[in-house]
């Protein structure tokens, strides 16, 4: 079984024909400047992205990987999916390569993460094991909260070219490319979040940016 968002948590299908995604990306790539990250309450972040079957030619859709992946670096962050930038398409981009300190990433399992693009992925839990941990969004800029996910998934999706991929992922890396598919299903990270948790970016360095989360839970009142 695939994993999708909280019952009643999907939004609307996109209601962009294929003509109006491929005009959409035409635009988008016409730009001389990278496009801004689309914000929480636009309604694209809601609606169930339209699956890719072939709505962009194959120059066309390399292009818009570039130019998903330039975005990713400037924000700058570790995934990205076309919604966050105004395209309704099940598609998306991760990469995590930045240094970060040793403790951190052996409390987190946080291991480089090679780039990849995800085109119309659905993920499931493998076991029941979960881990929590603050989590921020693009999209949702200035906040964080912590989000327990599963620790281990089976990701399924297709690769530009389109082959079909199934791998497993565990721990950070299973962290962001959850995060990534459910922005292609109209999911922010706020609906799986414990929202006692939720921290400005400057409270969440001051006070709450031990590896684990457990002085914050312990302070702000909230049950993992």
């Amino acid at each position: 079984m695939t994993h999708q968002p909280h019952s009643g948590t999907t939004g609307p299908a996109t209601d962009f024909n294929p003509i109006q995604i491929r005009d959409a990306v035409r635009r988008l790539l016409e730009a001389e400047e990278l496009p801004a990250i689309v914000q929480a309450g636009h309604p694209v972040l809601r609606q169930l992205a339209a699956p890719y079957d072939g709505q962009l030619d194959d120059v066309e859709l390399a292009a818009l990987i570039d130019r998903m992946r330039d975005a990713m670096h400037a924000a700058p962050g570790v995934g990205l999916a076309a919604p966050q930038l105004g395209i309704p398409l099940q598609l998306a981009v991760v990469e995590d390569k930045y240094e970060i300190d040793p403790a951190s990433a052996t409390v987190r399992h946080r291991e480089p993460l090679d780039f990849f693009a995800l085109v119309n992925p659905t993920y499931r839990p493998l076991g029941a094991e979960t881990a929590a941990f603050y989590e921020g969004c693009l999209s949702v800029q200035g906040y964080q909260a912590v989000v327990a996910r599963p620790r281990n998934v089976e990701l399924s999706y297709s690769t530009p070219a389109g082959a079909p991929v199934e791998e497993w992922f565990s721990g950070w890396q299973a962290r962001i490319v959850q995060h990534e598919t459910d922005h292609l299903h109209g999911t922010l990270y706020l609906d799986r979040a414990e929202l006692r948790s939720l921290a400005s970016n400057a409270e969440h360095s001051a006070r709450w940016a031990s590896p684990d989360v457990e002085d914050a839970r312990r302070s702000l009142g909230f049950l993992l």
